[in-house]
């Protein structure tokens, strides 16, 4: 089988270990990895700011970039939720309108393709320790992704995954909301990492990279002696 990668913005910027894990563990699976190098944004940022005919620009060389018949997967539920269910809203009865179609049953969350895709849930992956595992908001909520990636931990050797108290309750990080409300973003970052503690977690673990890189600060802010990664960086870890 053959894929096209997205690697979104801040994962290209901040995180770039975590896109070369995807595509080990990809690999490692049997999939041929294609990337675009002329791949830029999905248009979110510009969208959520209010900006729509600057994201519609965006998100029209989002389609041309990623046409064709290949399955296209990401490492952010984030990105591929603003996919699957905002597109449809910049391109209605445009003459773009059945590629968004087709794009949106043609993308997919990492940890979605492997479960759902692919029928992976053993990568052959090892981490030793005790880990908890955040709902991201798009992930659960816009993706519909709740099971894949504890079946996928599941089978992680040497991990015992517990769950966290208000396991779907949202980080707080919401993109610009972080930055508008960032009293309550961060107070929101308390109660997620201070559930997480209280399991003895040695790791917060999610399918994105944003929620964690909010969690992350607070942690280091704090001190707390707990890690955030992201599931590829676990499945690729053996």
């Amino acid at each position: 089988m053959k894929i096209q990668l997205f690697i979104p913005c801040f994962v290209d910027q901040l995180y770039p270990q975590t896109a070369f894990n995807m595509v080990k563990v990809l690999e490692k699976a049997g999939v041929q990895v294609e990337y675009n190098t002329e791949q830029t944004c999905c248009g979110q940022p510009a969208f959520n700011a209010g900006f729509r005919d600057e994201a519609r620009d965006v998100c029209t060389k989002f389609l041309k970039d990623f046409s064709g018949s290949e399955y296209v997967v990401a490492p952010s539920a984030s990105c591929v939720g603003f996919v699957r269910n905002y597109y449809s809203t910049l391109f209605d009865n445009s003459s773009l309108h059945n590629d968004v179609r087709d794009l949106q049953k043609r993308t997919f969350e990492f940890s979605s393709f492997l479960v759902n895709v692919l029928g992976v849930e053993d990568v052959g992956a090892s981490l030793y320790g005790k880990a908890t595992y955040h709902d991201s908001c798009a992930g659960l909520r816009e993706c519909r992704i709740k099971e894949e990636p504890r079946k996928l931990l599941s089978h992680v050797k040497g991990l015992e995954l517990v769950e966290m108290n208000d396991v779907e309750t949202c980080c707080g990080f919401g993109g610009s909301f972080a930055v508008k409300f960032e009293s309550i973003s961060v107070a929101m970052a308390d109660q997620k990492v201070n559930n997480a503690l209280q399991t003895g977690a040695d790791y917060i673990i999610s399918t994105d990279l944003s929620c964690l890189m909010h969690l992350d600060g607070y942690i280091r802010h704090k001190g707390y002696p707990i890690r955030t990664m992201h599931i590829a960086d676990v499945l690729a870890n053996s």
